[in-house]
């Protein structure tokens, strides 16, 4: 008996120091809550609902616009003069300006093709366009493939150049800067830009140059993405409704009320003169395209939107080429700002409405808050509201102006409405990756200036990309633990289980559902097949 008693004892030992450990914390919680925990956590409410009030704001006033724009059709043709290009008998083709169509590239070995086919496909006077192949790739047998493919449409009569260098300096900014440094571009008056895997019809350059030949003050015609690959999974629709916002209604709406929106990189094309005025391409930050089109629009130049015209392109349509691009489009702008933020000010050339719209709404508000509040507030923020009862979110905030902000954003896309509630769960986990991006932007950390090629399959052999890949999984941490969006799914279950206990404010049914998106996606293999289904 004696001897049971003694093994009895060590557990009940461990039970009595547990029972003092979670006490001790207690102590520690209940005299650090009001005096720390509670003034900061109201700070924290207090900025995130300005925060959100500032976007709800942006989003209205833009509902509003593109409304307006819409009842009172104000089309590009009715703001700009528009006329055909005639064919003059006297000088024959020298009547049409000589146009440069660039295509960067690296290692694009399964759209090559398609981008080569369709840029060479374009309806202009032969002796008038200069195709421009700028192929960085650094696989040896890319490179061939690549080169032969531009002999191939050379032999059809096509005034196709393949360049190379023998460096990555720059990236595709670097790329393009070294393509118009070529003696053949002097001739040239305007510069088509498309990516690898956008596809333009044959009536682009039609559709786009009558604008710059009519109005000098014009530096840049954009054109709108259409995306082929937008039904392949449930990621790619959810990234259309992204998307689709930002075209349907940002883009127009900055080119009918300012003049001025972010080039988007590709199926736009540019005055030279202009991009010469500004400084050339830059690749001092990840979005060398935003970086252009502020400084032109700084010197005074206008740009037009044609969301008529749409141009064939690939969404990622792997989780990881997700990340590394959104890395880049959230880490790029918050930099550029950053870096931009003074020049704004003092510029002399443009008005001062236009700087508060270039300052606060495209960079402050668009590219900063957006990310920041919906990381902030609704995964931090509001779940912490559950474990200090004594802070409370008015339902205005917490309810209200989120709802509407989501509507206005999903709108752009009816046919998709229907996933809404997967859209908010998607973005919300996005949004933790979108924030890290834009404060290592902000403050340039270590990851500032990563590029990484995001990747594409191609419409023709993208079902046999993915068969192989999933044939043959490589084992990386990384990609099967995503240890943030894990941590961050396990304090939104802890929040909802305190809820559920002790809990007054009923979030946890949010908190619960919230928590399981975020475990879905850090674990890797479980995300990649619940986005691809």
């Amino acid at each position: 008996m004696d001897r049971f008693s003694s093994t009895t004892l060590f557990p009940d030992t461990l039970a009595g120091t547990r029972d003092d450990l979670t006490e001790q914390l207690t102590i520690i919680w209940e005299q650090i809550k009001a005096p720390l925990i509670v003034p900061l956590l109201r700070i924290a409410v207090f900025l995130c609902l300005l925060m959100s009030i500032l976007l709800f704001i942006e989003r209205v006033y833009m509902g509003i616009v593109i409304t307006l724009v819409k009842i009172f059709g104000r089309k590009p043709d009715k703001r700009y003069k528009w006329e055909s290009l005639k064919d003059d008998v006297e000088i024959g083709n020298s009547c049409y300006p000589m146009v440069l169509v660039q295509i960067p590239m690296y290692n694009e070995k399964e759209v090559y093709q398609l981008s080569i086919g369709a840029a060479c496909g374009l309806s202009w006077p032969s002796d008038r366009i200069i195709i421009q192949v700028l192929d960085d790739s650094t696989d040896p047998i890319i490179k061939n493939l690549v080169s032969m493919e531009c002999q191939r449409w050379a032999s059809k009569g096509i005034d196709i150049k393949y360049e190379i260098r023998d460096n990555r300096n720059g990236y595709k900014a670097g790329a393009m800067k070294e393509g118009l440094k070529h003696p053949y571009v002097k001739q040239c008056d305007y510069v088509a830009i498309f990516d690898a895997d956008f596809q333009p019809e044959p009536d682009f350059l039609w559709r786009t140059i009558p604008f710059l030949v009519h109005n000098p003050q014009l530096g840049l015609v954009q054109a709108r993405w259409k995306f082929v690959n937008a039904d392949e999974c449930l990621m790619t629709r959810m990234q259309e409704m992204s998307l689709d916002y930002h075209f349907t209604v940002e883009q127009e709406v900055g080119s009918s009320t300012y003049a001025f929106f972010g080039f988007n990189g590709t199926a736009g094309v540019w005055r030279i003169a202009a991009l010469e005025e500004a400084g050339g391409w830059k690749d001092r930050t990840t979005v060398e395209d935003m970086d252009l089109a502020v400084r032109a629009s700084l010197k005074g130049w206008k740009f037009l939107y044609l969301s008529a015209l749409k141009v064939k392109n690939e969404l990622p349509s792997t989780f990881k080429a997700y990340r590394y691009q959104q890395h880049r489009w959230s880490c790029g702008p918050a930099n550029l700002f950053r870096k931009m933020f003074m020049e704004i000010i003092r510029n002399k050339k443009v008005s001062l409405w236009k700087k508060i719209h270039v300052i606060y709404s495209f960079f402050f508000v668009r590219k900063v808050v957006a990310h920041i509040v919906t990381f902030v507030f609704y995964c931090v923020v509001l779940p912490a509201t559950v474990l200090v009862p004594e802070v409370e979110v008015p339902k205005w905030g917490a309810v209200y102006i989120p709802s509407i902000i989501t509507i206005l954003n999903a709108v752009g896309t009816p046919r998709s409405f229907h996933l809404i509630i997967f859209w908010i769960l998607f973005e919300n986990v996005m949004s933790l990756h979108r924030t890290k991006a834009t404060f290592i932007g902000l403050l340039e950390a270590g990851r500032v200036n990563e590029w990484i090629v995001t990747e594409k399959l191609g419409d023709v052999l993208k079902m046999k990309s993915a068969s192989k890949a999933v044939k043959k999984p490589r084992f990386r941490f990384g990609d099967r633990l995503l240890l943030l969006e894990l941590a961050t799914g396990a304090y939104l279950f802890f929040c909802g289980c305190y809820d559920v206990a002790f809990g007054k404010n009923h979030y946890f049914l949010y908190l619960f559902i919230q928590a399981f998106a975020f475990f879905i996606i850090g674990f890797g293999h479980i995300g990649t097949f619940v986005l691809n289904s």
